[in-house]
């Protein structure tokens, strides 16, 4: 565990750099170059693909902190609280939906297409997940259940996190010291699934997914559906091997299972209609590097010319016969 990556020395005192906060930065940065590289190929300006970013990085951080607020009111006592974001703090179905609705706002004015914006900031949304869980890894937050006895030795070593010399300690730990009985004076916390590393792994297998996607999509809108349903089954299920309190819970599951219920029905559900609608009325798609045209099945463009220039070019059976003829009316 390293909360804090390093301090900054200052008249003031040390500035500490949470390790949080820098991988939240990392992931806007690469995030940033993500968005401009697929962006431009399919055929947004610089222009609006800078302005669409930086509402929807601002929307989705302001979202995923209302979420954590709702979630956890206790927390706060203060204006300085409700902003306080150096040791964590966000959850990612808020910043998902905060960076929807703030992407769909500014672009419905500027008369562009959110869709097309949806499957350039797909990869970027799993690019996220996985650098920002490595922030979670490093300040010890969004732990995991506790280990079995008999779990790899590897494992419980990813999984335990320490109690600090100054009396403080991980997250897991004082967890485990309010709620399992941990002697106060115990050095780590009991070992617990590393869902830190789980969901950093599954940040990178979508973002994979997505690019792979991008290039073959048949309709736009199909990525950001796709890592929609992906994630939220995924959410879903890893949400049973964490422990975190502050995950919030209502009707017998977690907030962000509850979310998933919501959203994974709605994204199957469009993604169907996408899939229906381009069968039907297939249209052209920006793909990685290059378009690509769908022609339908009823208007085969390209079958009229060659068929065309068939027929004005004799065959070569056709010049033979033809010779022959010409042979038999001379004798």
């Amino acid at each position: 565990m390293h909360p804090i990556l390093f301090e900054i020395p200052t008249p003031w005192g040390a500035l500490p750099i949470y390790s949080y906060g820098v991988m939240l930065g990392t992931s806007m940065i690469v995030a940033w170059y993500v968005i401009m590289w697929l962006g431009e190929r399919e055929g947004f300006e610089r222009e609006t693909l800078a302005n669409t970013f930086i509402i929807t990085a601002v929307s989705a951080i302001v979202g995923a902190r209302a979420l954590y607020i709702l979630t956890n009111p206790d927390e706060f006592e203060s204006i300085q609280d409700l902003v306080n974001l150096r040791g964590g703090g966000l959850v990612a179905y808020g910043g998902f939906l905060g960076g929807f609705f703030g992407a769909l706002f500014y672009l419905r004015s500027q008369k562009r297409s959110l869709l097309a914006f949806a499957d350039v900031a797909a990869p970027t949304l799993a690019l996220g997940l996985a650098l920002t869980r490595i922030g979670c890894y490093l300040y010890g937050c969004d732990y995991g259940a506790r280990l079995e006895d008999d779990a790899p030795s590897w494992l419980r070593s990813l999984g335990t996190f320490p109690h600090w010399a100054d009396g403080n300690g991980s997250p897991a730990w004082a967890h485990h010291v309010a709620q399992y009985d941990l002697a106060h004076d115990a050095a780590h916390s009991f070992p617990v699934h590393p869902t830190q590393i789980y969901e950093s792994l599954a940040g990178f297998v979508l973002l994979g997914v997505t690019l792979f996607m991008w290039r073959r999509r048949s309709f736009r809108g199909e990525v950001l559906l796709a890592l929609t349903m992906f994630y939220g089954v995924w959410r879903f299920a890893i949400e049973y091997v964490r422990d975190d309190p502050e995950r919030g819970f209502a009707f017998g599951f977690s907030t962000s299972q509850l979310v998933s219920l919501a959203l994974v029905p709605i994204a199957a559900f469009f993604y169907q209609q996408g899939k229906k609608a381009q069968q039907q009325s297939p249209v052209s798609v920006m793909r990685l590097g290059a378009p690509e045209t769908y022609a339908t099945p009823s208007k085969p463009a390209r079958e009229s010319a060659p068929s065309e220039e068939l027929e004005a070019v004799p065959a070569p059976e056709a010049k033979k016969s033809g010779a022959k003829k010409k042979k038999s009316a001379k004798r």
